[in-house]
């Protein structure tokens, strides 16, 4: 064990973060999103919500600075109505932890899948809040 180490990240998501370089990508995916038939890098954290994962991870994850959008989320598909209240708990996580960001990225649903294909690592959670999937892009760490 070590100190300081949120127990939510596992030895594996923590290896996983370290070999990442800028620019790499890394999806936070809902229970119901097709993790195994899209990820290179398949991590599991079922039972675990995203915002948590997320609130944990960015204590250690800078993000992009040299990209308009650092995070991306996937937009509504037309004709569904719903509003994903969970956005709002991103938005407050990730303006907490100090990152510098503005605002993110919405990709159509297919567009996300595509993306998810070509990020390095994909974390399976058991989140289950519609529209809930994340994409965080790395940045660099400035000493």
């Amino acid at each position: 064990m070590l100190k300081l180490i949120p127990g939510i990240l596992s030895p594996e998501l923590l290896k996983v973060m370290m070999e990442m370089g800028h620019g790499d990508e890394i999806v936070f995916a809902a229970g119901n999103f097709p993790s195994a038939s899209k990820a290179k890098n398949l991590i599991r954290l079922d039972g675990h919500s995203i915002p948590e994962i997320l609130k944990a991870v960015l204590q250690f994850f800078p993000l992009d600075t040299y990209v308009d959008y650092p995070v991306c989320l996937m937009k509504v598909v037309e004709g569904d109505n719903y509003k994903p209240v969970i956005w709002k708990s991103y938005l407050t996580i990730i303006r907490d932890s100090g990152e510098p960001f503005n605002d993110f990225k919405y990709l159509e649903r297919f567009q996300f899948y595509k993306r998810t294909e070509e990020a390095y690592a994909v974390v399976a959670t058991g989140e289950t809040a519609r529209y809930a999937n994340i994409i965080l892009k790395k940045g660099v760490v400035i000493t």
